[in-house]
């Protein structure tokens, strides 16, 4: 909270003092009525079976991605699907309309106006809007049930010289959230009465929606369909951005000054005596977003999904699903740094039931699991090592769980693996051929990798050294007598020769990105920075310290690390555009906050507490952010140029992990 006190000395010597309080993220009527501010504030909450509710702040939605309730279906494709786009109010007094809806239109146009009525936005401790027209004011709050796909709105008439009408529209979607839907003759127009409310199921197979309101209210059946709906960030993104929502009827209740409803749209029908209880019971339960620590730790909660198959980590909001390299990245500071064992072991439990061969899956999309990520396995290890530093778990403990998938991974990257990953006789590892992106740049244009990068890379090496070195180091106080203990130990030597000759560029004073029979490619990229800033490596402290330098100078801003140093002739400023524009230049400049947990390591690795007050600086820059586009979170990207503008997901989980890891390590060296 902020708190200003207004002490006001009178004649009599007697002080009065004025104490009110401001919400920590809020914005007042002069912001709320200008639509290009509104249109890029979104919030977002989500559930632990990964149903989630996305909209801007305003409710007008600008990307087909928002819904008030977007849901997986498990029966069609597993993927989420939006059933509630929105809910358009109208309050009616003295039988005059107001209309709090908000809806842009493919020419342009924007109706109902109902942010005009709107004085104030607060996201403490959930979103709430104030309306106010004429004597009647209203304040609407959203809250999401934590293990329902459930959403709560609740009303309340603050202020109103005699009763009201609360006319609720509901905008019904039905499509996968990666699609559009159109008017069409298929839909079910019909609709089931339940208490207080109604229900719908618009296509077979769906699960019903259900909406129902705390108060007696009245449903009136009108189906009809409001065509050509726009979505402007989709029209950004060079994707279609016009579908059609159909509307089957409204709710109608009646409210007078200090009453107020809730309305619940859900999977199934509830009692609506109990949905009073349920708002006010997981109001307590939230932590507040009152202040930026807060909403990281707000935020860090939305990432997991716990499902009958085992628990499982989004990798971001609002198009994201799983990601076994996202998840590894994003444990240090989402999991460990609260201490939370239980899940980490639930989230290994779940990369390890779901590997093939040596590979965890690096995509899970429509019940299909995807394993082009030769690094992930490799993360492992590091993963591994953070949890016997943070949590103080000891090394036989680490083999006993993990000592089969280590041996798994290791062996088979010696004997040669899919994908064309296999140790040279340098001890070296190779991986990937001209159509595959086995690397975290692994965006593809035209078909293609835009950056193969294929043959042995700066960080997958140094990553395979801190593996091999860490397996060993376990063996020798676990079990000395595996006879992978001298085999690995031999490899980890030949890596340690062959490293620094490979990669390192004596007259150039550069470091190789990639290398292959083709290129020996020196673009200055963060890769070499991970090199730097794992527990072993294969440089030595003069080497270490010179790229540092490097990334400080060239790649270091105040979001997170560029992805390319602004040198490059390939360097692009901003990623904007169609698909082919923004691929082109997500890993060519793009910034990416979760490269501040390497940076962070390589940081105290080389100066120790010295590095604290940039570090701090760092820290307290991202503040800035907590309310620019995704309300209480931070995004997947930033522009390279400033004033690096937020880009791709409105809430990434390595991104808010990479800023808890940092305020964690910053607490050590304090200590």
């Amino acid at each position: 909270m902020f708190f200003l006190i207004i002490i006001i000395t009178l004649q009599n010597c007697e002080i009065i003092e004025i104490l009110f309080t401001m919400a920590y993220i809020s914005f007042d009527k002069q912001h709320l009525v200008n639509l290009e501010f509104t249109m890029n504030k979104e919030i977002l909450r989500s559930n632990r079976s990964g149903a989630f509710c996305n909209t801007t702040i305003i409710g007008c939605n600008t990307r087909k991605y928002h819904g008030l309730l977007v849901v997986p279906q498990p029966q069609l494709d597993n993927n989420n699907h939006v059933l509630l786009s929105s809910i358009d109010e109208t309050v009616i007094v003295n039988k005059e309309e107001f209309h709090f809806g908000v809806h842009q239109y493919e020419d342009g146009t924007i109706m109902p106006h109902g942010h005009k009525y709107i004085r104030e936005f607060s996201a403490e401790p959930i979103p709430k809007l104030t309306y106010r027209v004429g004597a009647t004011r209203i304040t609407k709050e959203y809250i999401f049930a934590e293990n329902d796909s459930r959403i709560y709105i609740r009303y309340f008439v603050e202020e109103a010289a005699q009763p009201i009408t609360l006319r609720l529209l509901p905008f019904l979607a039905f499509r996968n959230v990666h699609m559009l839907t159109h008017e069409n003759h298929v839909a079910n127009r019909k609709y089931t009465p339940i208490k207080n409310g109604a229900s719908w199921q618009m296509y077979e197979n769906y699960d019903s929606l259900f909406l129902q309101t705390s108060k007696s209210s009245e449903y009136t059946h009108a189906p009809h369909w409001y065509n050509k709906v726009f979505y402007l960030r989709e029209f950004e993104r060079g994707y279609d951005a016009v579908e059609d929502l159909y509307v089957p009827g409204f709710l109608e209740v009646e409210l007078k000054e200090g009453e107020s409803v809730i309305v619940s749209a859900g999977l199934e029908e509830k009692n609506p005596a109990t949905f009073k209880r349920q708002f006010e019971s997981m109001m307590e339960s939230r932590i507040p977003r009152d202040s930026f620590e807060h909403c990281l730790q707000n935020s860090a909660q939305q990432f997991i999904i716990r499902e009958k198959d085992g628990t499982r980590m989004f990798a971001g909001f609002p198009w994201f699903g799983s990601c076994g390299r996202d998840t590894l990245l994003s444990i240090p500071g989402l999991i460990l740094a609260n201490g939370d064992k239980k899940t980490f072991k639930e989230l290994l439990k779940y990369l390890i039931d779901t590997m093939q061969g040596p590979f965890f899956s690096n995509r899970y999309y429509q019940k299909s699991l995807y394993y082009t990520a030769v690094d992930s396995p490799l993360w492992f290890f590091l993963i591994l090592q953070k949890y016997e530093s943070m949590l103080g778990a000891t090394k036989k403990s680490i083999w006993k769980d993990y000592g089969a998938v280590m041996s798994l991974i290791l062996n088979s990257f010696i004997e040669g693996a899919d994908f064309n990953v296999k140790t040279l006789e340098n001890g070296l590892l190779y991986a990937g051929n001209e159509n595959l992106a086995l690397t975290w740049m692994n965006v593809f244009c035209d078909g293609k990798p835009y950056t193969p990068r294929t043959g042995l890379d700066i960080e997958i090496n140094a990553l395979w050294y801190n593996a091999l070195r860490y397996a060993v180091e376990i063996l020798k106080e676990a079990d000395k007598k595996n006879p992978d203990l001298q085999k690995w130990n031999e490899v980890a030597d030949k890596v340690k020769d062959s490293f620094t000759k490979c990669f390192y560029n004596e007259q150039t004073g550069v470091f190789y990105d990639y290398i292959n029979d083709n290129e020996r490619n020196n673009e200055v990229r963060p890769n070499m920075l991970i090199a730097i800033s794992l527990p072993y490596c294969p440089l030595n402290d003069d080497l270490k310290k010179k790229i540092f330098d490097i990334t400080r100078s060239e790649l270091l801003t105040n979001r997170g690390l560029r992805s390319l140093s602004p040198r490059s002739e390939f360097y692009r400023e901003v990623t904007i555009g169609n698909h082919r524009e923004r691929e082109t230049a997500y890993h060519n400049g793009t910034v990416f906050p979760w490269l501040i947990m390497p940076y962070v390591d390589a940081a105290v690795g080389l100066y120790g507490k010295t590095s604290l007050p940039y570090l701090e600086d760092l820290y307290n820059a991202f503040e800035e952010v907590i309310a620019e586009n995704g309300i209480g979170t931070i995004s997947e990207i930033y522009d390279g140029n400033p004033p690096h503008e937020s880009r791709g997901c409105i809430s990434q989980s390595t991104s808010v992990a990479a800023v808890l890891y940092l305020k964690y390590v910053i607490d050590g060296l304090k200590k």
